[in-house]
């Protein structure tokens, strides 16, 4: 299923790129753009998780580097029965994480600094179990190459406002294909990256809840990163907002208009649906309400924790003890 949902992604987003092309400069047009799609298909299925690394300016770690971080990783994939994945950090005050990769055994994880002063390890690891249910899911393939190819239609988009218009040019609908170029089909691309996005979210989150053991940690983190994301700019994901629909939280500030099509589902039902999930059962610990008014869920709704009887594999013992959460040793 995840096989042919890639293929068709693929077969659409280089029909489209196909079809700017046309719009641009005619059936030569047409000809370069499938050329350039395929190749641009090949390159991203080998390179893409490259590219998107170093467009953040990610710096891999290990064990030395980030002892705590490195090690939930480690468990949690040893809970999802995944490959040890790669291990990056970017330097953002924004709290966020995203994952890459064509499948499981060539994936790698990436948090900015941001999330790690910002939340839990708990929460933490909540939200890298999300990022390893991308990877289970093989969604890491289609949301890299997704970003390629959405970027290189809004860049056509962009040369058709220049040359498009032109009387010399092979444009066989002349200014309204101009403007379908510029404008139908980024939206086009937009959309399709919406629609992967929003359902693929909602299966990570579950999925990644059962891999922490505790649906409430990714809850609280998520509750957290939103509100981050909306008052802390990540000026890397504004230069390049194709690459929006890889995180976690939407990393755009809002100013620009690719915000009014939001490539993740709201967060509030993300929560609300985390809170189901606890509530009848979900996750590999049982849940128990927090009495400690101290523990930080967020602005609204009442607070949680793990049962304090059972601890989850894939955090390190801090040695405090109680259902309260631990700050950890980067906050």
């Amino acid at each position: 299923m995840n096989l042919m949902r890639t293929a068709m992604l693929l077969a659409f987003m280089t029909a489209l790129f196909m079809g700017v092309g046309y719009l641009i400069g005619g059936q030569s047009g047409m000809l370069i753009a499938f050329v350039a799609a395929a190749g641009m298909n090949f390159f991203s299925y080998w390179n893409s998780d490259r590219m998107v690394l170093s467009t953040y300016g990610a710096q891999e770690v290990d064990e030395r580097s980030a002892p705590e971080f490195y090690r939930i990783i480690r468990d949690l994939a040893r809970n999802a029965a995944l490959p040890m994945p790669k291990v990056y950090l970017y330097d953002s005050p924004q709290p966020n994480a995203f994952a890459t990769g064509r499948n499981p055994e060539n994936a790698a994880v990436a948090a900015s600094t941001g999330l790690l002063h910002a939340l839990t390890p708990e929460e933490v690891a909540g939200v890298m179990a999300h990022e390893l249910a991308h990877v289970q899911n093989r969604d890491t393939l289609t949301m890299t190459i997704t970003a390629t190819l959405a970027g290189a239609i809004s860049m056509l988009g962009n040369f058709a406002f220049f040359f498009g218009g032109r009387r010399d040019s092979n444009n066989p609908l002349g200014m309204a294909g101009v403007l379908v170029a510029m404008i139908v089909a980024p939206l086009a691309a937009m959309l399709v990256q919406m629609a992967i996005s929003r359902t693929r979210e909602y299966s990570a989150d579950r999925r990644g809840a059962e891999i922490c053991g505790n649906p409430l940690w990714l809850a609280s983190a998520l509750g957290k990163i939103a509100r981050g994301a909306a008052h802390i700019p990540n000026e890397a994901a504004e230069g390049h907002p194709a690459t929006a629909h890889m995180f976690i939280i939407n990393p755009l500030s809002g100013e620009r208009m690719d915000n009014l099509f939001s490539t993740h589902p709201n967060t509030e039902n993300r929560i609300a649906a985390l809170h189901d999930m606890a509530r009848y059962g979900g996750g590999a610990s049982p849940i128990a309400p927090c009495s400690d008014p101290s523990s930080d869920f967020g602005s609204t709704g009442p607070s949680f924790a793990a049962n304090p009887g059972r601890k989850s594999r894939s955090v390190p013992d801090t040695g405090r003890g109680g259902s309260q959460p631990p700050k950890g040793p980067w906050s």
